[in-house]
């Protein structure tokens, strides 16, 4: 009888918390102006300096922002910084895709740690590993592929490349966090 008593007590947090749960309701942004037709996706072939196709990012739009799913092979090990630039088009050493997109501000400084920034375009970096392969996912509300909602519409008469750079972004110095050479471009499509 103790035991079965005990084992009660002992199931009480648990029990709590789990009630505690159930009571929670999702966020209904439904009313907010802003907010984005989710499921809109689209495609960017990645390629090298060289034209080699090296793999693809996949963006998928969700309510509050992108999502942004990079699969990449032949990078160098370590960190390298990723940018959305405002014109779509690859041709290397892919400056044809201009600087970072700016939605309002073109004059918006970079860098996810600079206090008067971001700029549109500012991603979180990438890591390739020991082989020079990549599989990560970024997330940003500062862009979309939706027709309406918050953040720069990459689709728009010059379309949007991603471009992957040689050296990692410090997130704050300009212009470009000291990210380096444009290594890898993908213009980005509708899926």
């Amino acid at each position: 009888m103790r035991a079965a008593r005990l084992a009660a007590l002992a199931l009480l947090p648990l029990a709590a918390a789990l009630a505690g749960c159930v009571s929670v309701t999702a966020n209904d942004y439904s009313d907010r102006p802003e907010r984005a037709a989710p499921g809109d996706f689209g495609e960017a072939t990645l390629v090298n300096a060289a034209g080699a196709r090296i793999g693809r990012a996949v963006l998928t739009q969700g309510a509050t922002g992108l999502l942004i799913r990079i699969e990449a092979d032949g990078l160098t090990p370590g960190w390298h910084g990723v940018h959305i630039h405002a014109a779509g088009r690859c041709d290397a050493p892919f400056t044809s895709a201009g600087a970072h997109v700016n939605h309002g501000d073109p004059k918006a400084p970079h860098g996810l740690l600079n206090a008067g920034g971001p700029d549109d375009g500012d991603l979180p970096n990438i890591f390739a590993d020991a082989a020079g392969q990549v599989r990560a996912e970024l997330f940003t509300t500062r862009a979309r592929i939706a027709s309406e909602g918050p953040g720069q519409w990459l689709w728009d008469a010059d379309g949007s490349a991603l471009v992957i750079h040689a050296n990692a972004d410090d997130h704050a110095s300009q212009p470009i966090g000291g990210a380096g050479d444009r290594v890898a471009c993908g213009v980005m499509a509708a899926g």
